[in-house]
């Protein structure tokens, strides 16, 4: 792909998908077929005593599959590894996948993208990441406090996907000041920890003056940002939370975390990911 990305637009129809936590078994919600994408998939692996398995190839995607609820044993190629929430796995292409319940019940986010390259299975702990400033660190004060954990960054050698969650004090904004990333990556947020009645603004833009989308969003929600500025804000009494997404344009080329565009009117200050790149 040239350094002039072809992007694909801002639409409700391409950029909203609701209810991506309901499905039993493994589901791909969000993929370049049916969105707005184009490199990125994202799909969710719920297991219980209904459904107490599931095995596929990943042919020729990288996956990352992050643990959101429960405790999983996931296989590769036989090699068996053990997730707790919010631990991460980077599996690479061409490989075998079989995932378990460590327990009752798991909850697994799977992203993905295609690539060239192949990397080595990466077991990500959530506890280590929140030792490393580099990885985890709080952006931004009230009301735009938030607090920032890389699951798969720096961290991990990939061709193109990375991840990690975000979680909010109630009532504030996030992934402010705005910003956008397009000519590197793509991204989607998928919120999570968002209990009913807790709910969220989304908005996507290029120009705030006519906003291409200005959403509310719930648990299990995802919105696609193929471009952007894409500030959110919870309402008050409960917090926006979410497990970001991205997939970067040209592969391994494009994957840099922390490299944005700060809306003009609030660039004095930075991006407030200034952290991630040391």
């Amino acid at each position: 792909m040239n350094s002039k990305i072809a992007l694909n637009k801002i639409e409700r129809e391409t950029c909203v998908v609701r209810n991506t936590h309901t499905g039993k078994g493994r589901n791909i919600a969000v993929s370049p077929d049916n969105t707005a994408t184009r490199n990125l998939t994202y799909g969710r692996i719920i297991l219980d005593e209904t459904s107490p398995s599931v095995s596929y190839e990943t042919g020729d995607h990288e996956i990352g599959l992050i643990c959101l609820n429960g405790a999983a044993s996931v296989s590769v190629d036989g090699t068996p590894y053990e997730l707790n929430r919010y631990d991460a796995l980077y599996v690479p292409r061409d490989s075998s996948v079989k995932v378990t319940p460590n327990g009752t019940t798991c909850d697994l986010a799977e992203v993905s993208a295609t690539v060239e390259a192949r990397f080595p299975v990466q077991f990500v702990a959530f506890d280590e990441i929140r030792k490393d400033p580099s990885l985890h660190f709080v952006v931004g004060k009230p009301p735009t406090e938030r607090d920032l954990n890389i699951l798969i960054g720096k961290n991990v050698q990939a061709g193109r996907i990375m991840a990690g969650v975000t979680f909010s004090s109630d009532g504030n904004w996030t992934s402010f000041p705005p910003h956008e990333h397009a000519r590197l990556l793509e991204e989607a947020y998928l919120y999570i920890d968002m209990p009913a009645p807790q709910w969220g603004l989304q908005m996507v833009y290029t120009n705030l003056d006519s906003p291409e989308l200005v959403e509310v969003v719930r648990e299990g929600d995802v919105i696609v940002m193929p471009e952007g500025y894409h500030p959110n804000v919870a309402a008050p009494g409960g917090s926006i939370n979410f497990l970001w997404m991205m997939a970067a344009n040209r592969e391994i080329e494009d994957r840099q975390f922390g490299v944005v565009n700060v809306q003009p009117e609030y660039a004095t200050g930075g991006s407030g990911l200034e952290a991630s790149r040391k």
